[in-house]
């Protein structure tokens, strides 16, 4: 079992190997395997990659993140700028339907609403803009429209996870209540865990899922 140094010391080595990161720049914590990520970084995919990179790291819990983002004076765009191409990058992706969101942007941060019929649409619509530059947050409240499920939803999404190369189908159980569905069950990473719960938004009719897959420590793993 490691404990919490161990733990940092590993979290701080993998921030240092993502090539789009300055590690200087970020503060490590750890608690009870639970790490903390601070300080300020000069772009919003940082942001992402340094919680990314944490989560890689065996025997991470979880992972909260503080980091602010402060963009530099040449990277800095007004809002009109940031909506009119989060707007043209929406249009352009294929796999969203841009004509069903809404796009609002205060001070670099934007939030998209409005209503699709897949959650992968929901997913999709977030990574496409997150590299924008000028963004400092993106917060998504894009819901998915309610659609009957289907009583063998819940095998189809169990033979998703079975095709999945990275996920372990038989540690998890998947409960189905109206368009909810709920993982319940052991992963061995992070990876795995982000994995299945897109699995599971793939799903026709499910608008909502509740992630409850607990991250083994590797010694543990099963």
């Amino acid at each position: 079992m490691k404990t919490d140094f161990e733990i940092q010391k590993d979290v701080i080595e993998q921030l240092r190997w993502e090539p789009a990161l300055a590690a200087a720049e970020i503060g490590v914590s750890v608690k009870d395997g639970i790490v903390t990520l601070s300080g300020t970084i000069d772009s919003y995919p940082k942001k992402l990659a340094a919680e990314k990179g944490a989560r890689k790291v065996s025997a991470v819990k979880a992972v909260i993140e503080n980091l602010e983002v402060h963009l530099p004076t040449n990277k800095q765009k007004s809002d009109q700028q940031i909506a009119d191409q989060v707007l043209h990058v929406l249009r352009w992706h294929t796999a969203v339907a841009d004509e069903k969101l809404k796009v609002t942007v205060e001070h670099g941060f934007v939030t998209l609403s409005g209503q699709v019929d897949w959650g992968y649409e929901r997913n999709m619509a977030k990574t496409a803009i997150e590299n924008i530059e000028g963004i400092r947050l993106v917060v998504n409240e894009i819901t998915v429209r309610p659609h009957p499920v289907y009583s063998d939803v819940t095998e189809k999404i169990g033979a998703a996870f079975q095709r999945h190369a990275s996920i372990d189908s038989s540690k998890i159980k998947v409960f189905i209540t109206g368009n909810r569905v709920t993982l319940e069950g052991r992963v061995r990473s992070w990876a795995e865990r982000d994995d299945a719960e897109e699995a599971a938004w793939s799903a026709r009719g499910v608008n909502q899922v509740v992630n409850n897959l607990i991250v083994e420590e590797e010694e543990f793993a099963f």
